[in-house]
């Protein structure tokens, strides 16, 4: 497998900025790869600059903004390359990224995703918050990765630099089979933005397939470029959107009570930013209790297509460990 067999597409909102900083490298270090940018009916000249500067490129034209999961839904239907990656605006690539994840999947029939290693644009010696070094979960279903456990970031000391099964890869850039990616319907819409990763990678589990992580291959992300992680709009779809998920991936009886735990625990986060002074992330918590209500009916009729098979989670409790153990590591929580 090599690069002709890649389709990188890169999703853009008023990103012209990104896309003038950021496009030289996918070009230089993409040789053989077709580069396209889907553009998410943007109201500024970015569809103008890249037809000026950058002809090569192919551009989709979505008729308005659907969001990163129905953004790329929309888009990957007239993307025919067997391996799609799914690059952020704000990821500047490094020579020799590609090849290493698709010798991954000429190796192994069942590989349906993968992701390279993120390292932080701002601080390079350091893992990068969205994604890091490969994405698990607690038994809760609260995200983590290897190399990064909530605000805490490792530095990159070459202690991940492997490949090895995950449970979730980062939406920053996401390496996908073309066939997988339909089979399962693409990204949940619903779900607009964030988490909708870790939504499909879990769906993929659940159909059988692996993700993984490949350490050999790495990109610099800047993050933040279309919400900070201090954003009430990020609160509210990362609150709602992770109960989604356990909802409609887990068998019924583990879901209704973990929902329950975890809608106690939501009220508790909503009190401790109104203390903190940030009454509009615990409304943003609220709001998203009420959407999650709204749409559970929805929801649970996403169930039927999950076959609930797969353990989910590597550790218990990931609040319990940070908070109280103190742990500020991957290697330190999970030993394998």
């Amino acid at each position: 497998m090599n690069s002709e067999d890649l389709a990188v597409v890169i999703l853009n909102w008023n990103g012209r900025s990104l896309l003038e900083r950021f496009l030289p490298s996918v070009i230089a270090h993409s040789k053989g790869a077709k580069i396209y940018v889907a553009d998410n009916a943007s109201s500024d000249d970015s569809v103008e600059f890249i037809k000026s500067a950058y002809p090569q490129v192919q551009i989709i034209r979505n008729e308005r903004n659907e969001g990163f999961a129905g953004g790329y839904n929309l888009a990957l239907k007239a993307v025919e390359e067997p391996i799609y990656c799914l690059l952020n605006s704000d990821v500047e690539v490094c020579e020799g990224w590609i090849q290493p994840i698709l010798d991954c999947f000429a190796q192994d029939a069942n590989l349906a995703i993968a992701q390279p290693k993120i390292k932080d644009l701002k601080r390079p010696t350091h893992f990068e918050y969205a994604g890091a070094a490969g994405g698990y979960l607690d038994r809760l279903g609260y995200p983590f990765c290897r190399g990064r456990i909530f605000q805490s970031l490792e530095k990159d000391e070459g202690q991940y630099d492997d490949i090895r099964e995950i449970f979730w890869a980062t939406g920053a850039c996401l390496f996908v089979k073309k066939d997988v990616f339909r089979e399962l319907g693409g990204f949940d819409p619903d779900y607009f933005a964030h988490q909708e990763e870790v939504d499909f990678c879990w769906r993929a589990h659940n159909a059988g397939y692996a993700v993984r992580y490949v350490g050999h291959s790495q990109v610099l992300h800047l993050g933040g470029s279309t919400l900070s992680n201090m954003n009430p709009r990020k609160t509210f779809l990362n609150f709602r959107n992770s109960l989604y998920s356990l909802l409609k991936n887990l068998r019924l009886r583990v879901s209704l009570v973990l929902i329950f735990t975890r809608l106690l625990l939501d009220g508790l986060a909503a009190l401790v930013f109104f203390f903190e002074g940030k009454p509009r992330h615990s409304w943003a918590v609220l709001r998203a209790h009420l959407s999650f209500y709204r749409h559970f009916g929805s929801m649970f009729r996403k169930r039927e297509k999950a076959q609930f098979t797969k353990k989910y989670y590597c550790t218990t409790s990931i609040v319990w460990s940070y908070y109280v153990s103190k742990t500020r590591a991957f290697n330190n929580l999970v030993k394998d």
